[in-house]
């Protein structure tokens, strides 16, 4: 934003809080309505969901950027307590191994994508980062791989009349 916007460092500051504060409230929201809809569902739309918003991102104006950057926070971050109760019923009672995977993965990845596109950064501009990141989303077509765990509810069946 910085560079971009030509804002003050204690602008940038708060729209990171604003987007971070966002970030907090999509994982709290995002447990409960993977419950009422399906955890599969949220995953799908937190992640392909956000992607016209994150497409649009690098060319927005400062306003809009901050706009963004609220529904891109609060919709994919819903995601990740939906992600990992997901995963805790593939490995049922194995709750605590699931999440430190689900967690040691999501930090590990993190980690490994920050420094790759730091390193892209230095090749290029931090302009093209920006751009290649809001394709990111697009990975989330993945979800369809998603084996479906809703459970079926199983009604008795009439026996035949004689």
């Amino acid at each position: 934003m910085i560079s971009k916007f030509d804002v003050s460092v204690r602008s940038a500051q708060i729209h990171l809080f604003v987007f971070l504060g966002a970030v907090a409230i999509g994982t709290i929201i995002g447990g409960p309505v993977g419950d009422r809809i399906g955890r599969k569902y949220v995953i799908w739309w937190s992640i392909l969901g956000v992607l016209p918003f994150t497409l649009m991102l690098p060319y927005a104006n400062l306003f809009w950027t901050g706009a963004l950057s609220v529904v891109i926070g609060l919709v994919l971050a819903s995601a990740f307590s939906a992600i990992v109760v997901y995963a805790q019923e593939l490995v049922p009672g194995r709750v605590g191994m699931i999440s430190g995977i689900c967690f040691g993965f999501a930090f590990g990845v993190a980690g490994l994508g920050a420094a790759l596109l730091g390193k892209l950064a230095d090749a290029t501009s931090i302009s093209h980062v920006y751009r290649v990141c809001s394709y990111l989303p697009a990975v989330g077509l993945l979800a369809a791989l998603l084996p479906n765990l809703e459970r079926v509810e199983l009604r008795a069946v009439p026996e035949p009349a004689d």
